[in-house]
């Protein structure tokens, strides 16, 4: 038996909700181990439908779950989400949550700072959610961050407010917005420091522990691989890396402990806010996915570009990220469509490329290479396994394969949980 990372392989909000949601049931801790509450996953179970964005998906599953040291945590934002699951009928204590008490913390001037430079930007903006995660990770690699650990410490804190402030006051009044007043901020975390610090530890030896018993670890991400901050169409990305290699520098394990990287993908692609999208669909087909596939933003609610499924895109999600297997979902959208196209690679002034370059200009030049495939007559809805699933719609799974040069090991056919064919077994390796 292997543990297993859960990672997008598009530009964030392929579903890995539901997969990791699948997946947790084999496993028994569950662990985010980047980004902040500016990602969503959304899991229907049954009749109910929950909506997370900090706590990892595995709670649904009444697993161990762990939020580790690479995630920026909005306390606010961790304790309203919470209460919300709570009030669902889930179980939320320290016996079944568990934080790092060294992941950064996202202050209320996180986001004033975010949504200003976003207002400055004008046209250019990033699209950024505006909930701080940028100025956040600025904050931990500039060695001036306020950790979980810092809660239990009204000295530090108070010492580690002056210098933030020094920081951010300059730059808000630089922006037009009003400074922040450093006794309001140190009151309002210490009043939130009794209800945060119960759920926090040194997450990284408990991981050990777990590892070390034989326990089965699911990593969870958030985001992307294209979103990657060192890999993605940058600066259109988030600020943290999305890779698989996170999955252990942002929780306190060894490399060697991540097990088999699976990467989820539609079966067509889409990207909230701006930045490149070679094949996203202006048209009639555009309007349809994102209509069938209901695809509005879990967090943001901004309805998502769509376009069609880019195999070179992924493609270089796997090499980057490592990803062994993928996770197809939404395959069911498709049905009907006469006619399907997966982008191979782009022209670029004149020349094929098979991958989308570093340089802005060229990502915004990138002009997809269309290969045109047969659609499919009959339903994939609900398909739980090969035989379900109309002829075509096969052939067009194995052509992404071809494409992407990685398996499909798991495939997704409607939101509900057990409605997944699973071709191989992440967790055997």
């Amino acid at each position: 038996m292997t543990n297993v990372a859960v990672i997008g392989a598009q530009w964030g909000d392929e579903g890995k909700g539901k997969v990791v949601d699948w997946l947790a049931s084999r496993a028994d801790v569950v662990v985010r181990f980047q980004g902040g509450h500016n990602a969503g996953h959304t899991l229907v179970v049954g009749n109910q439908t929950y909506k997370l964005s900090l706590l990892p998906s595995g709670l649904v599953r009444g697993k161990l779950c762990i939020i580790g040291n690479g995630v920026v945590v909005d306390p606010d934002a961790l304790l309203a989400e919470i209460a919300r699951v709570r009030a669902q009928g889930l179980t939320v204590t320290p016996e079944t949550l568990r934080v790092a008490d060294n992941a950064t913390l996202i202050l209320p001037l996180h986001p004033a700072l975010d949504n200003a430079r976003e207002v400055a930007r004008g046209d250019r903006k990033i699209g950024t959610t505006g909930r701080g995660i940028g100025p956040a990770y600025e904050d931990k690699v500039a060695r001036r961050a306020i950790r979980i650990a810092d809660l239990a410490e009204p000295e530090t804190l108070s010492a580690k407010l002056d210098e933030l402030l020094l920081h951010y006051n300059t730059l808000l009044q630089g922006l037009g917005v009003a400074p922040f007043v450093k006794e309001t901020l140190l009151q309002g975390l210490l009043a939130l420091a009794p209800q945060i610090l119960p759920f926090a530890e040194p997450v990284w030896e408990r991981l050990d522990e777990l590892r070390r018993g034989g326990k089965r670890i699911l990593f969870e991400g958030a985001q992307a691989v294209m979103l990657d901050v060192d890999h993605g169409t940058y600066p259109f990305v988030t600020s943290s890396n999305t890779v698989a290699a996170t999955a252990a520098s942002g929780s306190g394990v060894g490399p060697a402990a991540v097990g088999f990287v699976l990467g989820i993908a539609k079966a067509y692609t889409t990207r909230v806010g701006s930045g490149p999208f070679p094949t996203e669909l202006h048209d009639a087909t555009g309007q349809l996915l994102g209509d069938r596939g209901r695809e509005f933003g879990t967090v943001t609610g901004r309805r998502r570009r769509c376009g069609w499924f880019d195999a070179a895109l992924v493609r270089q999600a796997v090499k980057v990220a490592g990803v062994q297997g993928i996770a197809l979902t939404k395959l069911d959208i498709l049905d009907g469509l006469p006619e399907l196209k997966i982008c191979t690679g782009y022209r670029i002034d004149g020349a094929f490329c098979r991958h989308l370059p570093a340089s802005p200009g060229a990502q915004a030049a990138a002009v997809p290479e269309y290969e045109t495939v047969e659609g499919w007559s009959g339903s994939s809805r609900g398909a739980r396994s090969w035989a379900d699933l109309p002829a075509q719609a096969v052939k067009y799974v194995r052509r992404i394969e071809e494409l992407v040069e990685a398996p499909v090991t798991l495939l997704s056919t409607s939101p509900e949980r057990d409605d997944t064919i699973m071709v191989r077994d992440p967790f055997e390796g």
